[in-house]
């Protein structure tokens, strides 16, 4: 299910979209119709190959983030900056400057 509502999703799980794929789903999405969105997706393709080819997946137990809007990536880029000892003192300089 490409990116349902909360209370339509049928889990709490997610396909954080990095893939290691064989050619035959590039050949499906050749002939895949338009899905979510009006676009075509690639989740679909994968769907229809599910059966024909092995999937495998890794569970991720750790921080994600949204990097797909500006906040979430200005989220991820202070996060990780903050990790830095060689960066995270200056970073909490900056937004302390930008937020007075």
């Amino acid at each position: 299910v490409e990116k349902p509502k909360v209370e339509d999703a049928p889990s709490n799980l997610i396909i954080s979209g990095r893939y290691i794929l064989q050619p035959e789903v590039m050949r499906t999405l050749e002939g895949q119709e338009k899905g979510a969105g009006g676009e075509i997706q690639l989740t679909d393709a994968m769907a229809r190959m599910i059966g024909e080819q092995p999937f495998h997946a890794v569970t991720f137990a750790g921080r994600r983030f949204d990097c797909g809007s500006k906040i979430g990536f200005v989220e991820a880029t202070l996060a990780l900056a903050l990790e830095r000892p060689d960066m995270a003192d200056d970073i909490r300089q900056i937004a302390r400057r930008l937020l007075d």
